[in-house]
């Protein structure tokens, strides 16, 4: 029955990690499984329980909170592109909002990245490089200026 090795190539897919319904669905195209096989293989893993967009998405947003690596618009545009539908990528975030603030996110990514850096003695390029790397992650601009003008110990 190759519907099966299709399901068993997706089981093992979610072994190592949680992925989307659309993560999975492209893994295994890219494993040389038909559309009708591969269809099959996703419905009976969302029906097992194995596939869940709601909970992937909250780990997937937990996991880039945590490690700093995504807030803000950054962090719905990762969501979105692991194929986690607009809705639940809002509904995500509102529930997220209130265990991560994003000032809290920022000065512990500011403790451990640059635990030296103090903006009033920064030269203007030092001063850039900081600010991009949080702009990067999503941060805002008041926000990342905010925190890194704030006297130190408060």
């Amino acid at each position: 029955m190759v519907r099966n090795d299709a399901f068993n190539a997706a089981v093992q897919l979610l072994k190592t990690r949680e992925r989307s319904e659309k993560e999975l669905t492209s893994r295994l195209r890219r494993k040389g499984f038909e559309a009708d096989e591969v269809t099959a293989a996703v419905d009976r893993c969302r029906e097992y329980g194995y596939v869940d967009d709601s909970r992937f998405a909250r780990c997937k947003a937990r996991q880039l909170l945590t490690n700093g690596r995504a807030v803000g618009r950054r962090l719905q545009r990762e969501l979105q592109l692991a194929g986690v539908a607009e809705e639940l990528v809002e509904q995500t975030l509102a529930e997220l909002q209130s265990d991560f603030k994003e000032e809290t996110l920022l000065d512990e990514l500011l403790e451990r990245r640059f635990a030296s850096f103090d903006y009033r003695l920064a030269d203007d390029r030092e001063r850039r490089r900081v600010v991009n790397y949080f702009l990067r992650r999503g941060f805002a601009l008041a926000t990342i200026l905010e925190q890194l003008k704030k006297p130190c110990g408060g």
